[in-house]
């Protein structure tokens, strides 16, 4: 992991970022990042400069510290650092010190992400939890802000799912970034958009009409939903992932910050734990059979 070899610089580091924008979505492939990245570009320029930002200094950082080369090109130090680097440019006034924020955040979440890998397992892989932990310390800095209102269209509302994993909120967003997913993998987007439309019916449901057409209910859902759906599991296991997060986001909607991607955190902590228990409980019965 720390051979000296990774000390050289990665191939191609407009890959290494292009698939940092990708991981977010738990996926390598640099035109899906693209495509994530244009849609910043044509919705919300002013978040392109802190994502960028935030991925060079997370990518930079893992090369400082000698991260594994191959992971770097990855994208696994950047995807942390895309969302912090947008949150914050997203929540908090211009100011000088807002670049060297996000460079501190962003070096910070790719340190945290390497941690989590070392240490986490497989029961508990890092995700975006890096990201949530470091969103939190910023939204204690930001001053509240209104929520936006949309017109009730649900097929706006299912792109907006999506889009929401990157903080975007416009339709736009939402099809530039399933193209992308469909260029990566074409199952994965359909479960993208399952996870974005399940959401969107419980935030219904529960009388949260406005939560539903701006995707706030959408995201974690449609998360869940792409890291089950990209490893192949059948669709139940998808569809349990999801159930799971849209039931941590109402107990998460209970603390006085924004959940972020905690509840699509957890709930995939969760299907690895009860993923684990079942196999080692099959093994005991097989066991028991035998003697």
């Amino acid at each position: 992991m720390y051979a000296k070899h990774s000390l050289v610089s990665c191939p191609d580091w407009a890959t290494a970022l292009l698939n940092g924008f990708s991981q977010v979505l738990l996926l390598r492939n640099p035109l899906c990042g693209l495509c994530c990245l244009l849609a910043m570009l044509l919705t919300a320029p002013a978040l392109v400069g802190g994502a960028l930002l935030g991925a060079l200094a997370g990518l930079l950082t893992a090369q400082r510290r000698g991260y594994d080369r191959s992971d770097r090109q990855a994208g696994l130090y950047c995807y942390n650092a895309v969302l912090i680097g947008i949150l914050i440019s997203a929540v908090l006034p211009w100011s000088a010190i807002l670049p060297p924020l996000i460079i501190a955040a962003g070096g910070v979440s790719s340190i945290l992400t390497h941690q989590w890998r070392k240490r986490g397992g497989k029961l508990l892989t890092a995700y975006t939890a890096p990201f949530v932990l470091l969103g939190w310390a910023t939204l204690q800095l930001a001053s509240p802000s209104p929520g936006g209102y949309v017109e009730a269209e649900p097929l706006h509302a299912l792109a907006r799912g999506v889009g929401q994993i990157f903080l975007l909120d416009q339709p736009l967003a939402g099809v530039l970034i399933i193209l992308g997913v469909l260029i990566a993998n074409p199952y994965a987007a359909l479960w993208a958009l399952i996870g974005s439309a399940i959401g969107g019916g419980a935030a219904l449901f529960a009388g949260e009409a406005q939560a539903a057409w701006l995707g706030l209910y959408g995201f974690n859902a449609a998360l869940a939903a792409l890291a089950f759906s990209r490893q192949g599991e059948k669709p139940w296991v998808s569809l349990l992932a999801i159930a799971l997060a849209l039931l941590l986001q109402a107990l998460f909607n209970q603390l006085p910050l924004p959940a972020l991607t905690a509840p699509f955190v957890v709930a995939c902590w969760l299907m690895h734990l009860g993923s684990h228990l079942a196999r080692h409980s099959h093994k005991g019965d097989g066991a028991r059979l035998h003697s």
